[in-house]
């Protein structure tokens, strides 16, 4: 699934900056090191916005066209917060081809989110993501680190709900 960028402000500290300065300046000449880098990137600030990116192309003095590569073809990075509830649909073939695609068309339709987005308050993320390892319980949705097996169509609106009322 192609990532997409979305408009999120940008909140770094000055704080999380030094921490990735101090980083790059570890593997700066390091061959091979731009994963790591970036990897660490996310762990710092969460996701990879292009304020992030054009520090670790400036630092690691690659172009931001070969970050921005790595960053999009690598399902683990992600352009775009997590939110509060973070949905993870598992589109594994066992999870496929039980429904898995149909559920996510749902969550999308039902919280107005498309997988790889956040929505504009913050409150869902949703992604579809390869295997998660739960073939037996297929198809499988995750929410904030909870699974979901065997679930039917039916049943998405009644979980979701769950996450309406709370406030996460």
């Amino acid at each position: 699934m192609k990532k997409k960028m979305t408009t999120v402000t940008f909140k770094g500290t000055p704080e999380q900056e030094a921490q990735l300065i101090q980083v790059i300046g570890e593997y700066k000449n390091t061959k091979g090191a731009l994963m790591p880098v970036l990897q660490k990137a996310q762990a710092i600030y969460g996701y990879l916005p292009l304020e992030v990116q054009k520090i670790v192309a400036e630092g690691m003095d690659v172009s931001l066209a070969e970050i921005y590569g790595v960053i999009t073809f690598y399902s683990q990075f992600l352009l775009n917060p997590k939110g509060d509830v973070a949905i993870d649909v598992c589109m594994g073939t066992a999870c496929y081809v039980r429904g898995a695609g149909d559920i996510l068309d749902k969550i999308s339709g039902s919280l107005g989110v498309k997988s790889g987005e956040t929505s504009d308050d913050g409150r869902y993320s949703l992604e579809g993501v390869r295997c998660i390892g739960a073939c037996g319980l297929a198809p499988v949705i995750t929410i904030n680190g909870s699974v979901y097996g065997r679930l039917k169509l039916g049943e998405v609106d009644k979980i979701l709900d769950k996450y309406k009322e709370k406030n996460i």
